[in-house]
């Protein structure tokens, strides 16, 4: 168990930070082909683009099916402005279409399967694993990686490295609301380039807040 992790964890629920429309909106989503869906319009793209963009999307479809008789050209029309849309809209009607045709329009809940239709990497197979089946998983992003490190949590240079890391020191119960709990404080506090350190109430349990202040004395 990470030291203090609870403590952490508990600290940021006090904070009581505002999340974004599409962080509630995944918070409360458990079919696991929107899940799946709703997370490649978020790559790489914010969460005031992402969320509209889902939201007009799931008027042409909510199952793979439903996906089969979406022309291109409006799903394209559909999630636009969505980083990378054209290569998007191409890649959940290609998934929607092999989930029809060989997977019974279910989606596979191991990752190792998920992993294997174009576009979907560990990250996004983690958020289904944990939002769409309710099953232990970290989804690590930027946010998550940013947070953990600066935490002193994990000392990693990729996000899947963290991933393991923290998955080999946090018992289970504690994997799936991670991924909320940093993402709403990466949003609102933790931020890439200023963090607002003024607002956190982690400064005892934080490397990056300890070793900046050591550094300016």
């Amino acid at each position: 168990m990470i030291k203090n992790f609870k403590k952490i964890i508990a600290s940021i629920k006090k904070m009581n930070l505002p999340q974004t429309d599409f962080v509630r909106f995944m918070e409360n989503i458990h079919d696991p082909f929107i899940v799946l869906i709703a997370c490649i319009l978020s790559l790489r793209t914010n969460d005031k683009t992402t969320y509209p963009a889902t939201m007009r999307m799931l008027k042409l479809g909510k199952t793979p099916k439903d996906f089969l008789s979406v022309k291109f050209e409006d799903l394209e029309k559909a999630i636009y402005p969505v980083g990378f849309y054209k290569n998007k809209a191409k890649q959940i009607l290609d998934i929607a279409y092999e989930l029809y045709h060989n997977y019974n329009s279910i989606v596979p809940k191991e990752i190792d399967e998920l992993i294997k239709f174009k576009g979907v990497g560990r990250k996004t197979a983690n958020l289904v694993q944990s939002k769409g089946y309710n099953l232990p998983s970290i989804c690590v992003d930027v946010h998550v990686h940013r947070i953990s490190n600066r935490l002193g949590l994990v000392c990693t240079k990729e996000p899947e490295e963290t991933e393991y890391a923290l998955k080999s020191n946090l018992p289970e119960a504690c994997w799936s609301e991670i991924n909320t709990l940093f993402v709403t404080l990466g949003q609102n506090v933790c931020k890439p380039s200023k963090p607002d350190c003024g607002k956190c109430k982690l400064h005892s349990y934080c490397k990056f807040f300890k070793e900046k202040n050591t550094s300016e004395i």
